[in-house]
């Protein structure tokens, strides 16, 4: 039985992706090196240690993994003062309707920096009991780790914890971690075959992963009537 829910952040509560991506491009083509989208799907779920060290050895910067992370980080707030990070729609209702329910934690590959950036921004920080950046952890997305801590913090056994996700490495990490995977996948940087077969609900938007949500944690689906997935 679920009894939490613990949500992933860029492509699930704010259209983000494709910044990350930008200051990836961006940075590499500062120092002359092209960065395309087998990068980008290499580091997507990486944790900030992981993805700033493949980045400055990829651009060959002078810069050190740290320093790279620094920079690029702060392009990712910037672009949030600039209204670049915007939530999904429905992600809003999603999240205070879940979390009137049941706890709520976060598990993302950003960094703390940003994740409580994006979540004071957008007035939701109040909602969730516990945060967990993937630099927290030993070891990013695919590993289940950042989901194994947002349930320690919550006090919940994985086992009876929900998950929402959108990426390929996302997917695969919530069920490493024994959860129950909620897919929304993302229409930019579509999940592979492999990720998806992980997931036990699949959704075509944030209405239905709520109903869904809600109608799992009253322990009776068909009291919300259809919603759509499998």
């Amino acid at each position: 039985m679920a009894s939490a829910v613990v949500f992933d952040m860029d492509g699930v509560l704010v259209e983000s992706e494709h910044l990350w991506e930008e200051l990836w491009t961006e940075f590499s083509a500062e120092r002359g090196v092209e960065w395309g989208p087998s990068q980008t799907r290499q580091v997507q779920g990486m944790s900030l240690p992981e993805w700033s060290a493949f980045l400055a050895e990829f651009a060959g910067a002078q810069e050190g993994p740290e320093r790279t992370a620094q920079l690029v980080v702060d392009g990712m707030i910037a672009a949030l003062g600039n209204g670049r990070v915007e939530l999904l729609d429905g992600a809003r209702e999603m999240v205070i309707d879940t979390a009137a329910r049941a706890p709520i934690a976060l598990a993302s590959s950003a960094s703390r920096r940003v994740i409580d950036a994006v979540l004071e921004h957008h007035g939701l920080d109040k909602h969730f009991s516990a945060t967990v950046g993937s630099e927290e952890v030993p070891r990013g997305k695919p590993s289940p780790d950042v989901y194994l801590e947002a349930a320690s913090r919550l006090g919940v056994p994985a086992e009876e914890c929900l998950a929402v996700e959108d990426s390929s490495n996302g997917l695969r990490a919530a069920a490493a971690a024994g959860m129950t995977v909620v897919a929304i996948p993302n229409q930019r940087y579509p999940p592979a075959d492999d990720a998806m077969a992980g997931a036990s609900f699949t959704a075509d938007g944030h209405d239905a992963v709520r109903r869904y949500l809600l109608a799992t944690l009253d322990r009776d689906v068909a009291a919300e009537g259809t919603v759509t997935g499998r």
